[in-house]
């Protein structure tokens, strides 16, 4: 079983991360496929996703899944509050029964560069190329992945807010914030989210390697 990651958050919130070596077939045992998912690899990460999300809690009602106006997943009933994010050949989800909830997994890529001005603010980026953060450089050489696991942890983070949110509409730059932190293979940072009434959350992360992980459970 290539479980590559999974921690219980709380007494109803767990996360979990799958490294997806398996054929569709293994997934269609449990979850039924969205027939309007031509692509081979997309379609995996579907399955893979919404098969966590059993394995996570063996009750969760995968049918009943609904996708509203901003393309976010969600049950009716809020039985379950849940987040699924794919990357390549890996799918991460978290699942609460209390908690709002946003999961994102990103693979460090010299892509990442190209987004940076629309995703960071200011002085996001000039925390990101200080000393403090470990001077990121924008001329960093495209070869190697390792100088934009940072900016990619960013993002991910960034996109976990999003998920949490749920409603769409939200300026990453100008109303997801991330505060200065101390950077390392893992930890916990607080962001501002400042559409609406503005709050602090805290977002925990995990980096693999080049992979990075990020999520946030809040009520």
């Amino acid at each position: 079983m290539p479980l590559f990651f999974q921690q219980h958050i709380n007494g109803t919130a767990r996360l979990a991360v799958w490294r997806i070596a398996e054929q569709e077939t293994f997934f269609r045992e449990s979850v039924s496929v969205d027939t309007s998912i031509a692509h081979p690899q997309k379609r995996l990460q579907h399955l893979a996703g919404r098969h966590l999300l059993r394995f996570l809690y063996s009750d969760f009602p995968i049918q009943d899944i609904r996708i509203a106006d901003t393309r976010k997943p969600f049950l009716a009933d809020g039985s379950f509050r849940f987040s699924i994010s794919h990357c390549g050949d890996f799918a991460a989800a978290v699942v609460s029964r209390d908690f709002r909830v946003g999961v994102d997994v990103e693979e460090a890529t010299p892509r990442i560069r190209r987004i940076i001005p629309k995703f960071l603010h200011p002085t996001e980026r000039d925390w990101l190329e200080s000393d403090a953060a470990g001077g990121y450089s924008p001329d960093a050489p495209a070869d190697d992945w390792k100088p934009f696991v940072l900016p990619t942890l960013l993002w991910s983070v960034k996109e976990s807010v999003f998920k949490w949110h749920g409603d769409g509409g939200v300026d990453f730059s100008e109303q997801i914030r991330i505060r200065p932190f101390e950077p390392g293979s893992e930890g916990v940072m607080v962001v501002d989210f400042l559409r609406g009434e503005a709050q602090a959350l805290t977002l925990h992360y995990r980096i693999f390697e080049r992979l990075c992980l990020s999520w946030v459970v809040e009520g």
